[in-house]
């Protein structure tokens, strides 16, 4: 089969580029909580870096431009379908910050949201790699064969 059912989303990493601080959200969705990246996603119509743009202002208010696309992150799904997120980085960003729905944003440091501080969703820390190292593309999650594990992490 050449076409596979896919669920398609992005996230975004937003920098101070003088202060190399990180723009996070609180997340409030009970079903996948946590501080993470603003994003969302990608809706009909919508190139995946317009959908980027859109979800960074509708989450934090700031209106990103030259956002840089970094890599992926993708797992599989129930019957043979997968589920994408695009991972971009911006510096380049203006307007007021304001909270959505989604939760309160904040600035914060790499070392601090890796610190033990904040719960983050299963694999965030993890995917950190695909933003900052660019020898990594992508963080895939595969079926782990290990008991008690359900995905093995595969940096590419």
């Amino acid at each position: 089969m050449r076409t596979t059912p896919t669920e398609l989303t992005n996230m975004i990493l937003i920098e101070n580029p003088q202060t190399h601080a990180i723009l996070v959200e609180d997340r409030k969705n009970p079903t996948w909580p946590g501080v993470t990246f603003p994003g969302g996603h990608i809706e009909a119509g919508e190139t995946v870096t317009e959908s980027a743009i859109r979800e960074a202002y509708e989450e934090t208010g700031l209106t990103i431009s030259q956002p840089q696309l970094v890599g992926i992150k993708e797992w599989p799904l129930d019957q043979d379908a997968r589920y994408i997120v695009f991972l971009f980085h911006a510096y380049n960003y203006s307007g007021e910050l304001k909270a959505s729905r989604e939760g309160e944003i904040f600035w914060t440091t790499r070392d601090e949201l890796l610190s033990g501080k904040f719960q983050l969703p299963h694999t965030f820390a993890e995917m950190l790699q695909v933003f900052d190292q660019p020898d990594v593309n992508e963080l895939a999650l595969k079926p782990s064969q290990a008991p008690h594990q359900k995905w093995d992490l595969d940096w590419q």
